[in-house]
């Protein structure tokens, strides 16, 4: 059987993936427009990789300015069946430090400019997303974390707001009501597109920071000091995962989200 294609989505900090093998860069054409960069080919521990940094290289692109559906056509056009999807994210509880990883397994859609939909144009279509994340890629995470050595919570909340200011004192304290974990920018959008897409999904957060909520303002400079020492963690945690994902979907419905879509 041949494996399916693993892709992977850097965000902020993350640009390129080490220890790739037979790599090349391919530029891919969409009814969508360009993705945000050219996708990054080659092999890993035997297993076909496709890499694709999402605000492009030299982090050119704002989050609400992100070809999402490009970027997720692009993957999908290329043979990828599992995504991940790694993003820099902030912290919404204080047992969740700058340093931790969060894999969320729900999302908050708070954004209001983007495309999230392959269909429209006379093509009406409703997919499942009452759990969003693939629970094959769920169900191996934490192990991979463990052995990555790195501090990972399972489960949560990701809140995803337009950006790309970092939120208001008041908005904060209302989203710490709702009892989400993190604060984001780019996830829920690349999620709702990969099930469209019958692409299994997963989110990394690397916290690199806790949200306005702490007291204490979000600067740039902050996030980007803790991004330099979280993509090490990051890299190791990618390089345990990798090699658990299986060579085909098993208990996840992700390759049948169209069937009864279409109304």
């Amino acid at each position: 059987m041949k494996a399916g294609k693993i892709g992977v989505i850097g965000g902020s900090g993350l640009y390129e993936m080490a220890d790739l093998k037979n790599v090349k860069s391919v530029k891919v054409k969409t009814p969508f427009g360009e993705p945000s960069d050219e996708y990054i080919i080659g092999t890993l521990d035997d297993r076909e990789m496709v890499f694709l940094p999402r605000h492009g290289r030299g982090h050119r692109i704002l989050p609400a300015e992100l070809n999402f559906r490009a970027n997720i056509y692009g993957m999908k056009k290329l043979g990828v069946e599992w995504i991940l999807s790694v993003s820099a994210v902030g912290s919404m509880k204080e047992e969740i430090a700058p340093g931790h990883i969060v894999v969320p397994d729900q999302f908050f859609d708070m954004t209001k400019k983007r495309s999230s939909t392959f269909f429209g144009n006379g093509i009406v279509g409703h997919v499942t997303f009452a759990d969003p994340v693939c629970p094959d890629l769920y169900g191996i995470i934490y192990q991979a974390g463990t052995d990555a050595g790195a501090v990972i919570h399972k489960r949560g909340t990701y809140l995803c707001i337009e950006g790309p200011q970092f939120s208001t004192r008041a908005e904060s304290l209302l989203y710490r009501k709702w009892g989400v974990d993190v604060i984001g920018m780019t996830n829920v959008t690349e999620a709702k597109l990969a099930r469209e897409a019958e692409i299994c999904y997963l989110s990394i957060g690397s916290i690199t920071d806790y949200d306005v909520w702490a007291d204490k303002p979000v600067s740039t400079k902050e996030v980007i000091e803790t991004l330099e020492k979280n993509v090490q963690n990051t890299r190791k945690l990618l390089a345990e995962l990798i090699p658990k994902i299986p060579l085909a979907r098993q208990k996840c419905n992700c390759g049948k989200a169209l069937e009864g879509a279409k109304l």
